[in-house]
């Protein structure tokens, strides 16, 4: 039988043993992006639960606009997460490491006290005592960062630099959709509840509770995942040194190398002011929308349906932004439609209650949103140029990132109360004209020539 015969006689469904190697390469890759998806849930869930949720259910409680602005102060833990991810980096957790590996053992770790704070948080009552109700947010608020710093570096480690690109676009959307979950689905469940007879209160601790056992995918997720190959080369590598010198290796290599970088420090600025717009006018959006007379449902409805659809093809669109245009046009693009995306909520303070004109405005917010924060997700991917100090570095940025959403945003509900909610919107465009400056600054000065392509 002559060659040409032989391969007409193969069955069909027959492959090459190349063939074959390529389908199995191809499988286990989706594998990893898909837990990369998942990881990137777990760590949007929690963020609105002691955030925007927590808001509502504070409003709906009877708390004033003002207290209500000052727990933005509650994210702290977002902005000081850089100070213990040595630590992560560094340190083993007693029996979580030795059973899972040091990145999962840290996952596994993290998860399992955000279900407990979570749950801490189920329990407190807004309206009798708002300091243990910022007590429980607060420990939300430091597992969740925790479990971010972790997933930052299980993320990077895991996917190889060919995929780096998928798993950015799927860990961006999956933790938009996480924190949908956590507002709009939050707030369904809790309806649920109060629907079937339970008084309010009770039906926001089952709803927290329920967001708790969410949380679980994640644990399950790390569990299901293997130990990524770069961290158990890191551990052999470091193995048999002390504690605290693994933990200054860490810290010092991240800032030092960061620090003596041209134009560091208004790099560091511009990551500080670029979402604050966002984070301005998103502090007071749950509120507004429910003093402007809208129901917790209604609200709730348009978040998860059309808010969601936006956050999906926004997420998209950044992705084409970002990988058609350079990287300082894609931050002129995310950054100017974000900003002017917020007055749609000053048109709607006009308009009333209108479901047409709240869903406009949400898709605009978390189309514009999405967009830019998949841009910045791959600038600051691109500051992290140094695999040895990925992680610490990775936590620094983000950190500074959450400065806006903390700190800046913790007078929103005051600059509300005296201006008016169509003026407070037209401010929130307006901060974001400090971070555009820079941004003209920084790009003039070839800052964004000098940084090598993202690899997150």
């Amino acid at each position: 039988m002559t060659a040409p015969e032989a391969a007409s006689t193969a069955p069909e469904n027959a492959v090459t043993p190349r063939a074959s190697w390529r389908e199995a390469w191809a499988v286990y890759l989706q594998r990893r992006v898909l837990i990369v998806l998942l990881l990137g849930f777990s760590s949007g869930l929690p963020l609105a639960l002691s955030g925007s949720t927590l808001l509502v259910w504070m409003r709906e409680a009877g708390v004033d606009l003002g207290t209500i602005g000052l727990f933005a102060l509650v994210g702290t833990p977002y902005t000081l997460k850089f100070l213990w991810a040595p630590l992560v980096d560094a340190l083993h957790v007693p029996f979580f490491t030795r059973a899972f590996g040091r990145r999962r053992g840290w996952l596994v770790f993290s998860q399992l006290l955000l279900i407990g704070a979570i749950l801490l948080l189920a329990l407190t009552d807004p309206a009798r005592s708002p300091l243990f109700v910022a007590l429980g947010a607060l420990l939300v608020a430091t597992m969740s960062s925790t479990q971010d710093i972790v997933v930052d570096a299980f993320r990077v480690e895991t996917l190889p630099e060919s995929e780096q690109a998928a798993g950015m676009a799927s860990y961006v959307a999956a933790y938009r959709i996480g924190m949908l979950v956590s507002t709009a689905g939050a707030l369904f469940i809790v309806s649920g509840f109060e629907g079937s007879g339970i008084p309010r209160n009770a039906a926001w601790m089952w709803g927290y509770v329920v967001m708790a056992a969410l949380v679980l995918i994640g644990t399950v997720t790390a569990l299901a995942a293997t130990e990524p190959g770069q961290s158990a080369r890191a551990e052999a590598a470091t193995r048999g040194k002390a504690a605290f010198s693994r933990v200054m290796h860490a810290a010092v290599g991240a800032f030092s190398e960061f620090l003596v970088r041209k134009h560091a420090w208004a790099a560091l600025a511009f990551v500080v002011l670029f979402k604050f717009t966002d984070a301005f006018s998103g502090t007071m959006t749950a509120p507004f929308v429910i003093d402007l007379g809208f129901t917790r449902n209604d609200y709730a409805a348009i978040v998860k349906g059309v808010g969601l659809a936006a956050t999906l093809i926004g997420g998209f669109a950044g992705g084409y932004v970002a990988r058609r245009y350079s990287l300082a046009a894609s931050l002129w693009i995310g950054g100017v439609l974000q900003a002017v995306s917020n007055l749609s909520f000053s048109w709607l303070a006009f308009v009333g209650v209108n479901q047409w004109a709240l869903a406009f405005a949400i898709s605009a917010e978390n189309f514009t949103g999405a967009i830019g924060t998949v841009i910045f997700v791959a600038y600051l991917s691109a500051l992290c140029q140094n695999p040895l100090h990925t992680a610490t570095q990775y936590a620094l940025l983000t950190a500074l990132a959450a400065i806006g959403r903390t700190y800046l945003s913790s007078g929103a509900g005051y600059v509300a109360t005296a201006t008016g909610w169509p003026l407070f919107f037209v401010i929130s465009m307006v901060v974001a004209v400090p971070s555009l400056i820079l941004l003209a600054w920084l790009q003039r000065r070839g800052h964004f020539e000098t940084l090598e392509p993202a690899k997150i």
